[in-house]
């Protein structure tokens, strides 16, 4: 099998790691972080590489671009610990939009593609333990439209969002609806993440929205949306690891004990090893999980929990070596490992842990053994 990228795709990733490089160094990223963890002007110049329009359809201003290039993209913000949502803005929203009908689309898929709104998914309930099918939230029918009551936490960017993708219980199943964050009802209560980026809770009381998937597709939109940003996040993830393990790698040719690099010590090589290995195994898994996007249903979400297994695995123990070879350096502020470390804890925890896509895969077995099966 062919796993070489086109040229396009190289010059994508070429013009995303050079932009990282130029405007988001770490003391970039750094002010980002003690600003609030989000800057509308760096989500401005994503705009302006076009990657607010990468899976928006050409139709609405998009360049409908397909998840192979998105994965080169979020490769990249993941080595520079890029804080701006695009995966949540740019790829899971779309996702929604574009299954709702021809007046929602045309309203809000231009104002994605030119970055000048930002759409994010308000999914997550705190009984939920990361069920999608587990929706407290309620939708009622009022006045010829609809009204959405309900709490929703870790919204990416929810105080800054111009509308959320809110699912929400109704006589018929779960539906999808967007309800404008400037609504009669709406509140948003903004805090900052254990890695630096920006996250609200959402409380909805009685506030208007507009049905975007009615009851009876409406779960199986939300698990291709979230499928979405597993694969991206699986990307992102794949970028940070290289970056960390570049970072310590140098570190270990640069530190010296007995007067020789702390990297000629085999015990230490051998952990270096360990990681790559661990590297290369999400990195095969995360072209897997972009690969099966367009598979049927039952065969993607398998496809996509066995993703999410390996990177949390992968994630955890990447991280906690890098720390461990770095020492008391790895855990300052003032330096960039600890950061990744952070950033992929959170996003092990991000759309379902481990333990919870460790569930899934069981639960889609069937007669057949091993994760990877």
């Amino acid at each position: 099998m062919d796993f070489d990228f086109s040229d396009d795709q190289e010059q994508l990733r070429d013009a995303v790691r050079r932009w990282v490089s130029q405007e988001y160094g770490f003391e970039q990223r750094m002010a980002i972080v003690k600003a609030g963890g989000f800057d509308r002007r760096r989500y401005a110049q994503l705009a302006e590489l076009g990657l607010t329009a990468l899976q928006v359809p050409q139709a609405h201003g998009g360049l409908a671009m397909g998840p192979v290039e998105a994965m080169v993209v979020m490769e990249e913000l993941g080595r520079g610990l890029v804080l701006e949502p695009l995966a949540a803005t740019a790829l899971v929203a779309p996702t929604v939009l574009t299954q709702a009908g021809d007046a929602v689309q045309e309203a809000w898929l231009p104002r994605i593609a030119d970055g000048s709104a930002l759409v994010v998914l308000a999914h997550q309930e705190r009984a939920a333990r990361y069920r999608l099918d587990r929706v407290e939230a309620r939708a009622e029918p009022r006045n010829g439209g609809w009204t959405v009551s309900g709490e929703k936490g870790l919204v990416p960017v929810g105080d800054q969002a111009d509308a959320f993708i809110v699912p929400a219980g109704t006589a018929e199943g779960l539906a999808l609806f967007l309800v404008e964050r400037q609504a009669a009802g709406v509140t948003a209560r903004g805090h900052a993440l254990h890695d630096g980026g920006r996250a609200a809770g959402v409380r909805f009381d009685g506030a208007a929205a507009t049905l975007l998937v009615p009851g009876a597709q409406g779960l199986a939109v939300l698990e291709q949306a979230v499928d979405v940003g597993i694969a991206a996040l699986a990307a992102e993830a794949v970028g940070a690891m290289d970056a960390l393990m570049a970072l310590t790698v140098e570190y270990l040719n640069t530190r010296k004990q007995f007067n020789v690099p702390i990297a000629s010590f085999q015990a230490l090589r051998h952990r270096v090893a360990d990681c790559k290995m661990q590297q290369e195994l999400a990195r095969s898994m995360s072209y897997y999980a972009t690969l099966k996007l367009g598979e049927p249903a039952d065969v993607r979400r398998r496809a996509l929990s066995q993703a999410k297994v390996q990177l949390g695995q992968s994630m955890r123990f990447v991280g906690q070596q890098s720390i461990q070879l770095h020492g008391g350096i790895g855990v300052t502020m003032e330096y960039a490992a600890g950061h990744y470390f952070k950033r992929l804890t959170c996003m092990e925890m991000t759309f379902g842990d481990t333990m919870h896509h460790l569930g899934e895969v069981s639960a889609r077995m069937q007669e057949t053994a091993g994760v990877f099966a």
